[in-house]
Formats: C-alpha cells, structure tokens, sequence
C-alpha cells in the first residue's frame, strides 16, 4: 500500500508568494498539459504543468526547483491563455527558476547574467572589440552600398536607441546590417550606446528578478542622458518582455523613469506607411513566405501588458512579398518554436528540439520557402536546431527587419549629406580613439 502524500509547510516568503496565485483554484483538468509543448518530453516522464501545479500546492516546492521541469518549460504561455482559472503558470514557473541556488542553474545562463552586469553584454566582449566591430562593418558598408553610413554612438538628441544582440557582435556580424540599412533608408537620427549595450535578458531565463530590474533601469538611465526620444525594444522576445518587466519596476518605484519606447512592429509600420522607406515585392518573386508568431511578442506580451503583435507583422511581410500563408495554428494559439525560456542557449538541445516538433510541421503543411520571425531565439532555433532533428522538409529562415532591408528601394544620399556622415563618423571615432583602417 503506497504512502499518501504529505503536505510540506512552506516558508512564509514562499508561502506567501505562491499565495497570490490561488493554486487551490485548480482544477486539474490538464488543459495546461495538453498544450504544453513540454508533455511528454524524453527524460521527463510523468513531469507535467499538472503535476508541478498539484505539487506545489501540496507544499512539495523543493522537488520542484530541484527538478529539471522549469528549465525546459519554454515560459510560451500556452498553458496559462488556456487556463479556465486563470492561473498564471508561466509566472510561477520563472518563480521556481528564481528559488534555484545560482550556482546550479543550467549551462551558461548564470554566467551570462553576471558577464551583463559586470561588463555590460552577455558574453563579456570589450569595449575595444565592440568599437573595432561597428566601425570596421560601419566603413565596410559605406564602401559597398550605403556612401556616408557610419553607426553612431553615444548620440545626444537621437530620435531612436537600439540596442544590438551580442551573439551577433560575437559571431553573426552580418546580421546587423540589416538594420542599418533601414536607419540609412529612412534617414534616421539613431544610436546605440557605447556600454551596457546587451538587447537580451537572460535574468527573465533564470529567475533573477534583480537583473531585470537593473538591465531596464540602465536602459532608462542612458535614455535621459543622452536625451534620446525613443527607445526600440529588443528584438528577443525574452529580450523585450523582461525589459517591459523591468521598466515596469522602475516606473512602479519612481514615475520619472518613464520613457518613450517602440516595438520593432510599430516602427516598421511606421516608416513604410509613412514613406520614410519604399519596398520592391519583386526581389522576392517566385518565393511563398510565411510568419512565426513568437510566444513573448504575441500572446504572452497581449496577457500582461494588453497587446499582442499579430498583424503588423504580417502586414509588413505582405508589403515585401507577394505569396504569403499562414500556419495553423496561428496568433494567439500558434504553436511555440521550443527555443524560450533560454532553451536555446541551454544545454538541453534534445528537449528544446522536442518542444518544436508542433511548429516544424506547421512550416511543412504551410508549404512555404521561407519563413520570417522577430526573435532571434526563434530564428537560430527553426534555421540551426530544427534541421539537426527533423530532415524532411527544407526552407530557408529570414528575420522580418532582414527580409525589409532585402526589398528596400535605395533613395541615394545627396552628396552633402554623405559628406556630412562621413565627417560625423570620423571625429566620432577619433573621439572614441577608434583608427578607421583604410
């Protein structure tokens, strides 16, 4: 005859937290399961949103923690928008990340966090490698294509802050360009900082709540600094809902830290509708496209802060193509990737490949060529993971700001005003004690 179960008294902080989530509420109908891209992963039998909501309701939090469930729970908010109470299972699983003692939390999340709030980006480049990069890509398009460009730093009064990815700075170079392009394109007054430069959160991956507070206070800081207008949110869906998070925090504790930001979306929108950039649909001819909704740009952004983006990206997507399908599902109820919650830095890629099974074959049912994401988790997890695992369908992968800089109908600079970057660059870069090489 089996024991029964005891119920653990917890401490009273814990006690107190798990509290304002009302797990008594549930009813354990596996609604949560069923949709969890995480059911059934390989090495987790009997683990389930279920069972971890039962457990921690019976005060067996410990287990919990000491378990290897919330670290492959993607945080995709499947569970929680289909939830009949309500729950907010995403939350309580970061919550359980966040009990984790630091020097046990998976791979190189922890060291990520403490590299960022040490040296200002996830992977601890330099100062002097991140100068040498920007000017060294900066010149090399101006000598290619874009006469004048150079990328500004530290710019006092700028209308817009970006903030780049260090995986890119690290090893994807190219992948900024794209951006840089739509800045030339469009004429923009833009920037980037020169320190505390990371776009990604990986104190939301680890539960470190402290870290995402000080990430988005640094970004608020160099905002009224440098009297910068308005901010893009980071690409990452983890990138930018911890900095909507974080600077949540901050307004909470003091109304001067508000500032003026924008999503990706947003931006695009506006500077096509606007004709501040024109597109060409013909470069993409003879291609079928299609997008990913991704988990923390759509759903769990619409749940906790109110708006989603779902057709604004498909919408600018249509103004650069002309074939486009959509995946079943879709929006709210779109299949998740499998690279969230930091999995796909994390070194579980077996269970992070599992998890993506469901939108693998939405991109295989939909038939397209290509399919376009605005996360950088979710563009190296469908281009670089998905084809070690799943070999029967080909396509290729393109970020949303890729393929716009692809179709961009180039209004050449004036000569006065490639004089006028050209100037600008050089004494920006002799002011950072940067040599342009020739």
């Amino acid at each position: 005859m089996s024991e029964a179960v005891r119920i653990k008294k917890l401490p009273d902080e814990i006690q107190a937290k798990l509290a304002g989530f009302n797990m008594n509420a549930c009813l354990t109908c596996g609604t949560c399961t069923g949709g969890c891209p995480a059911t059934g992963t390989p090495g987790l039998e009997g683990w389930d949103a279920r069972r971890v909501l039962r457990m921690l309701a019976l005060g067996r939090v410990d287990e919990v923690v000491e378990s290897k469930f919330p670290w492959v729970c993607t945080g995709c908010g499947l569970c929680s928008l289909a939830c009949p109470m309500n729950i907010d299972i995403v939350y309580i699983m970061g919550f359980m990340k966040h009990l984790r003692p630091r020097d046990q939390v998976p791979g190189v999340l922890h060291k990520g966090v403490i590299n960022v709030l040490e040296s200002g980006n996830n992977m601890a480049i330099p100062q002097e490698d991140y100068f040498f990069l920007l000017s060294d890509l900066g010149k090399e398009l101006a000598d290619e294509e874009l006469p004048g460009f150079y990328v500004p730093v530290d710019k006092d009064d700028a209308d817009i802050l970006f903030y780049p990815n260090s995986k890119e700075v690290f090893s994807d170079n190219d992948d900024m360009k794209w951006w840089w392009k739509i800045f030339y394109a469009a004429r923009e007054n833009w920037t980037v900082p020169s320190e505390n430069w990371e776009a990604v959160d990986w104190g939301l991956f680890t539960g470190n709540y402290d870290a995402t507070k000080i990430l988005a206070q640094r970004k608020i800081d160099f905002m009224k600094q440098h009297h910068i207008k308005r901010m893009i949110m980071p690409d990452c869906g983890g990138g930018s809902y911890g900095c909507r998070a974080g600077m949540s925090r901050c307004v909470l504790e003091s109304p001067e830290n508000k500032i003026e930001f924008t999503y990706l979306y947003e931006y695009l929108v506006e500077l096509i509708q606007s004709g501040r950039i024109k597109l060409d649909k013909s470069v993409n001819a003879g291609k079928t496209f299609t997008w990913h909704d991704s988990c923390k740009h759509g759903r769990e952004l619409k749940r906790h802060f109110g708006k989603g983006y779902f057709e604004e990206p498909r919408w600018i997507v249509q103004q650069c193509v002309d074939n486009f399908v959509d995946m079943e599902p879709n929006r709210e109820g779109s299949n998740c990737c499998g690279a969230g919650g930091g999995n796909w830095p994390m070194p579980y890629e077996k269970e992070s490949a599992f998890h993506g099974r469901k939108k693998f074959n939405a991109i295989k049912n939909s038939g397209a060529d290509v399919v376009v994401v605005g996360c950088s988790n979710c563009h190296d997890q469908i281009m670089k993971r998905y084809p070690k695992f799943y070999t029967d369908y080909k396509y290729e992968v393109k970020y949303i700001w890729e393929l716009v800089a692809d179709s961009l109908i180039l209004d050449p600079w004036t000569d006065e005003e490639i004089a006028r970057g050209e100037a600008e660059g050089a004494a920006q870069w002799e002011r950072l004690g940067v040599e342009l090489e020739e």
